[in-house]
């Protein structure tokens, strides 16, 4: 069974930088997807960036693309999400998420997810 653990979030002033940590057990990484969404309250998920590990490449938001970067660390079992340039509109709930196929920035294609990590960037 997969298993997303996020962690990295925090506290940053506009024009900062902050690196996401998503501890992923019982996944295979030869193949299917792992994504980063943020969510505000009351708003929809927003999909940030994902890696397609069997193509091996990535898909950007329009938002993000230029600032945020999404890696893998198989090794350790980590997809990292580094976040650069920080604008407080970047305030959100961060979680990342799994899938077998390929990737895709909307969330309903996403049935594993973890319990994200809170990121606020203060102008």
């Amino acid at each position: 069974q997969v298993h997303l653990v996020e962690s990295g979030g925090g506290s940053v002033q506009a024009g900062g930088s902050l690196r996401l940590s998503c501890i992923v057990s019982g996944y295979t990484y030869n193949s299917g997807c792992m994504a980063w969404f943020r969510q505000l309250p009351a708003k929809e998920r927003e999909g940030v960036a994902a890696f397609d590990f069997g193509a091996g490449s990535t898909l950007y938001a329009d938002s993000v693309k230029g600032r945020f970067s999404i890696s893998q660390d198989t090794a350790n079992n980590i997809v990292y999400l580094q976040m650069t340039r920080l604008d407080p509109e970047d305030t959100a709930m961060y979680s990342c998420a799994a899938r077998s196929g390929s990737c895709y920035l909307a969330a309903s294609w996403y049935v594993i997810w973890g319990q994200g990590t809170l990121v606020t960037v203060s102008s």
